[in-house]
């Protein structure tokens, strides 16, 4: 078959404007909401610029009635309007109907800028079916407007003027963007406020035109970035890490302009808002990449140096970062952005320049304040345990998930109640415990669940064991909330959970066991005040015909020698477990709510706690050793 002719005339030169109208996508990004809305951002940023460089100090931005109109006024130098002699146009015209035109290729107009390729004002008015340019430069108040990219008309003074200033109004073309789309009102107001925090001193006003009534709305923050980043964390509702502290912040204009705020928060992912010469970088790049890497090397170095790192556990960088909230706002005087729309840094040279900055600028933080610090890394030490412990936990869950019909364990004797604020689990110590405690509960509130196997050790198991364990997965099952990365505290289908062992070494020694796979793998339950220590009595003590109830030895000589009579011989029981106690004994000093005596289970120190837990837990013989050594002097009596 014969090819189509293909000569001369098929070619097309695209004069002026037209390559924008015809690709709009290469110029914006598309021409849904998100190129809409660039439109806007390119002319404010014109603005931002001459604030940015010292030449101006308020913008005011108007949505006009119809949802479609925008205006942005500054309080700038004013766009020049002398005639270029070049092109027999007034210099205002060609900046508006040429693409890479404009004063921001020459240094000494524009130290820092948001953009050099010269095609966003340009842009903007090929893409509008009306623009008009309102200047206010030497005296005067001119004006010109245009349509599609092309003037229509010459460029007009209206009179004399005060102050300085430029004003850009356009309404983006239909024939472009359908007639559907509008300006989202919300988004512009985040946009504006982000502005403000990240130049201190510039207000910038919004009219919304479309509210009934009109609303008015000014953003000016001097606090700038610092301020920025206390606004984040408190919009996340996730508390800063330590409670009550606050966020560094760093400026730093030696070799690369930057400044920065950074803190840790209780929130599982990291959130960084990035940004180069007042523009959001919302895919970063290399000014982010240079933070990420500055700030896990300052903390790797202060882990080390003060001999912070943790057994058994590998910290990642994703560990490190991990509830980190930073803003970043970087100054580059040639940015190189991926593509127009500017959402990426490509410099290669500032991933270094920020690098250098970042690392000792952190390092030098976390040792002036070591309160924050100890808990930054506490913080990163727990997150890389509960990723490690989560593989361990999906397969206790896994298993449990296939167990039983319902999910729950068929030795728990559950509770008729299903309020969990009024239901309480006591995990109980043999069959012989939990018969006892059965028969003495309430049945309507108190659910028991009795191990009848070896409990395992949370903090040496691997995966394989833990899935393959039935105590925990029993106790899995019967919380229902999860483990690990998949806990969710609105499923736990208890409000209290107490662990009732026999009140000697044994008893002690599985308590810690069960602590630490609660620590491990069901933290928040601990943190939210669910876990409780039941503290049977060890001893009966009955002088006449009074009973008492004693924890343990001390307890028992106390209460004999302020209760006891001279004509009396008290009578002493010992209890060698709870599956000797009557049911009505145990109801009456350990079950009952008004009677009982129990410690709840809380975290004073989460680095100290986590040390501790691996010292005495994990597979280091030596650190145990080493422990017991240090702390043998504490103890009054050990009961061989």
């Amino acid at each position: 078959m014969a090819g189509k002719k293909y000569d001369a005339s098929d070619i097309q030169v695209l004069e002026g404007l037209e390559p924008v109208r015809i690709r709009p996508g290469m110029y914006i990004g598309g021409t849904g909401a998100d190129g809409y809305h660039h439109l806007l951002w390119e002319i404010v940023d014109n603005s931002v610029d001459e604030v940015m460089n010292g030449h101006a100090s308020r913008i005011e931005v108007r949505l006009h009635k119809n949802g479609h109109t925008m205006t942005v006024s500054d309080d700038g130098r004013g766009i020049p309007v002398d005639q270029m002699k070049k092109y027999g146009k007034s210099a205002l015209e060609v900046i508006l109907t040429t693409l890479h035109s404009g004063g921001k290729f020459e240094k000494k107009n524009y130290t820092h800028s948001g953009g050099l390729h010269g095609v966003g004002s340009s842009v903007v008015n090929a893409l509008s079916t009306e623009l008009i340019a309102e200047i206010k430069r030497d005296g005067k108040h001119h004006e010109q407007t245009f349509s599609r990219g092309k003037a229509t008309s010459k460029l007009k003074t209206l009179g004399n003027a005060r102050g300085t200033g430029t004003t850009i109004t356009f309404t983006p073309d239909t024939e472009i963007f359908g007639a559907k789309l509008a300006f989202d009102v919300e988004l512009i107001k985040e946009r504006l406020e982000s502005k403000s925090y990240l130049h201190k001193g510039l207000e910038i006003v919004f009219f919304d035109d479309t509210a009934n009534p009109k609303t008015e709305v000014t953003f000016r923050h001097d606090g700038g970035i610092a301020e920025y980043i206390a606004k984040l964390i408190a919009d996340r509702g996730k508390g800063i890490v330590p409670a009550g502290s606050t966020a560094f912040y760093k400026s730093h204009e030696n070799g690369v302009k930057l400044e920065f705020a950074l803190c840790w928060s209780e929130a599982t992912d990291e959130l960084v808002k990035s940004y180069v010469n007042g523009i959001p970088t919302k895919m970063g790049g290399t000014h982010e990449n240079g933070f990420k890497a500055g700030l896990v090397k300052a903390v790797r170095n202060y882990i080390e140096t003060h001999d912070l790192t943790p057994k058994g556990v590998t910290l990642t960088a994703d560990d490190i970062r991990e509830g980190m909230v930073c803003v970043l706002s970087a100054y580059v005087v040639e940015p190189q952005f991926q593509g127009q729309t500017k959402e990426r840094l490509n410099n290669p040279e500032t991933q270094g320049q920020v690098d250098n900055v970042i690392r000792p600028a952190v390092e030098k933080w976390l040792n002036d304040n070591k309160t924050i610090a100890e808990a930054v890394v506490a913080r990163i030490i727990l997150a890389a345990r509960a990723r490690e412990a989560s593989r361990a936990a999906q397969a206790v869950t896994r298993k449990s998930a296939i167990s039983h019909k319902l999910n729950l364990p068929g030795k728990l004797a559950d509770c008729a109640s299903t309020d969990p604020e009024d239901s309480e689990l006591f995990i109980v110590e043999g069959d012989s415990a939990g018969g006892s405690a059965k028969q003495g509960r309430d049945r309507k509130t108190q659910a028991i669940l009795p191990l009848r196997g070896k409990v395992l050790n949370a903090e040496q198991a691997s995966s394989e064991k833990m899935g393959g364990n039935k105590e925990l997965q029993d106790i899995a099952s019967a919380l229902g909330c999860g483990l690990g990365a998949e806990l969710n505290l609105e499923k736990l289908r208890y409000g209290k959970i107490f662990l009732l062992m026999d009140a000697d070494a044994d008893g002690l020694h599985i308590s810690t066991l069960l602590l630490t796979f609660f620590y491990r793998h069901l933290r928040p339950l601990i943190t939210n005040g669910h876990v409780y220590i039941a503290q049977p009595p060890l001893y009966r003590v009955d002088i006449g015909k009074e009973t008492y109830w004693a924890l343990d030895e001390e307890h028992r000589d106390q209460i004999i020698k302020e209760k006891g009579r001279v004509n009396s011989k008290p009578n002493i029981m010992r209890f060698k477990g709870l599956g000797e106690m009557p049911a009505d004994d145990l109801k009456m000093t350990t079950l009952d709510r008004k009677n009982r005596m129990v410690l709840k289970v809380a975290i004073d120190n989460e680095l100290e706690t986590d040390r501790t837990i691996n010292d005495l837990m994990g597979k280091d013989v030596g650190a145990r050793f080493k422990f017991i050594m240090e702390n043998a002097k504490d103890v009054l009596e050990i009961d061989a």
